[in-house]
């Protein structure tokens, strides 16, 4: 199956490990609970799909690679305990605790979190030494004489042979005690995990291109060569990183991440002509309605490889103006929760309204913390939080510099700021529909009734911000061109069973 359907997979039997009975007992006993093993090639995206899962339902995570363990690590270290039997006393070895072990443990002690998943990858390539204690863990999720505490599931993760030559097989035993779902690479799938987690475009359109350089392992004389959905994903990174620092992206950095020579020199090349598109295009013009006649004329008589470009170069700049936009919002909807609390407390002297604000602000600053710790914010609320603090510290800020008598009069300058940032939101988000409503007409223009549509409509549906922002916003344009494919209204009911899970 392919990464999106093992991430259901997990999700569902994660969940159901998660049922308790109505005496609040979990219906599975953790020593019936069969550990979930994902069998696939390496950089497909294992661990990126137990952290999406961990944070969707809200639970911590422990991930540890067991090839960076020795037997002494995951088992403990032996001490000698002196114990009695029959009124006789007795040297006894005893365990320390397993380093995994207690790294569960600290994740509850420091955030809170009581339930959560242990995820071991890499298992099958555990040390000889290690091996023979494995199947008595996978069986009874006891390391030494440690057990793992209840309500945390185990997930573990493992290359095929071919993929790893440290692989030791597992036999029947081993195997019956486990829950395998074996993964293999889809390009398809993982664009939309690109377009989601806002993956450079230049690699996206780079890989629609040339769709076979998505993932691929080969053998030569002078070893292994390969790219894979974490070469990409972590060069993608480091482009924007070198983009913001003014670096240029040059072979030589493409190959320290996509490590098949070929490969890398071809992208390296197309990322130069996707930035002399770029350049070419203006496409700020386009998205602000005023691109010249020339542009037109070269995206109308253009390659349809070119025109894969403009479209993620357009794409990509409409969402920035989108992802704005709904970071706002949000942002504005938490503050507002926040300002709501300090006035029905409203109360004198003044330095209570501030007051108020800071243990918001403190609040904030804990749950940041302690998502960052439990793994269960992704990128995106932590930025949230991280943008609500600073908006609250702002009013602080003001409220100080005022000079306000009184509770009221300090609320009220807070209420003005607030109210600046909502229409400031609202004229944003006028900007961002203006902009996507101009890049339909200019690709009606260019494209007429081509494919290229068809292709801006799907990526906009599957792209989730972009699908709640046109949900919330409205864009006659692009009901108009998917109104027989109905990908849009497809999308709204997987929103709306997102937001019922409440996830």
């Amino acid at each position: 199956m392919n990464i999106k359907e093992a991430k259901k997979e997990i999700f569902d039997s994660v969940k159901a490990y998660f049922t308790k009975n109505e005496f609040g007992e979990y219906i599975i006993p953790i020593e019936k609970q069969r550990p979930i093993f994902l069998m696939g090639p390496p950089g497909i995206g294992k661990t990126a799909i137990m952290e999406q899962v961990a944070s969707e339902l809200n639970v911590g995570l422990v991930s540890y690679s067991m090839t960076h363990h020795t037997r002494q690590s995951a088992i403990g270290l032996p001490f000698i305990e002196k114990k009695m039997y029959g009124g006789v006393e007795y040297n006894v070895s005893e365990y320390t605790m397993s380093e995994i072990i207690a790294s569960v443990y600290d994740l509850m002690e420091d955030t809170g979190v009581k339930e959560g998943i242990l995820f071991l990858d890499e298992i099958n390539c555990v040390s000889e030494t290690l091996a023979p204690s494995m199947l008595q863990f996978l069986q009874y999720k006891i390391f030494g004489r440690h057990r793992v505490p209840a309500g945390w599931i185990v997930v573990t993760a493992g290359n095929p042979p071919e993929y790893n030559n440290s692989v030791r097989e597992f036999d029947i035993v081993t195997w019956d005690r486990l829950k395998r779902i074996d993964i293999e690479p889809d390009h398809d799938i993982w664009k939309e995990f690109a377009l989601n987690n806002g993956v450079h475009p230049a690699i996206t359109t780079y890989l629609d291109i040339k769709k076979g350089d998505f993932y691929r392992i080969e053998s030569t004389v002078d070893g292994k060569t390969f790219a894979t959905a974490r070469g990409w994903s972590d060069l993608s990174d480091m482009i924007y990183l070198y983009e913001m620092n003014k670096t240029p992206v040059t072979r030589t950095l493409v190959s320290q991440y996509i490590q098949n020579p070929k490969i890398a020199r071809n992208f390296a090349a197309y990322y130069d002509l996707f930035n002399k598109y770029k350049s070419d295009y203006q496409v700020e013009s386009i998205l602000n309605g005023t691109a010249s006649d020339e542009i037109i004329c070269r995206a109308s008589n253009a390659k349809f490889d070119e025109r894969l470009s403009l479209i993620g170069l357009m794409l990509d700049a409409v969402g920035n103006h989108m992802n704005t936009a709904l970071n706002m919002e949000k942002t504005q909807i938490a503050v507002m929760g926040v300002l709501k609390k300090v006035k029905a407390g409203l109360r004198e002297p003044v330095d209570t309204v501030t007051a108020d604000i800071s243990a918001a602000i403190e609040q904030k600053r804990e749950e940041l913390n302690n998502g960052r710790k439990a793994g269960t914010l992704s990128s995106g609320d932590q930025y949230i939080l991280n943008n609500t603090i600073s908006v609250l510290q702002r009013h602080i800020e003001l409220v100080k510099s005022s000079g306000a008598a009184s509770s009221k009069d300090a609320f009220a300058v807070i209420k003005k700021s607030f109210d600046k940032d909502t229409k400031a939101l609202k004229a944003k988000a006028d900007e961002a529909s203006k902009k996507l409503s101009n890049m339909f007409k200019f690709s009606e223009i260019v494209f007429q009734s081509g494919n290229e549509l068809l292709i801006i409509v799907t990526e906009l549906t599957i792209n989730n911000n972009a699908s709640v922002f046109i949900n919330k916003y409205g864009c006659k344009e692009y009901f108009a061109h998917n109104k027989e494919l109905m990908f849009h209204e497809r999308q709204l009911e997987i929103i709306n069973s997102l937001e019922e899970l409440d996830l």
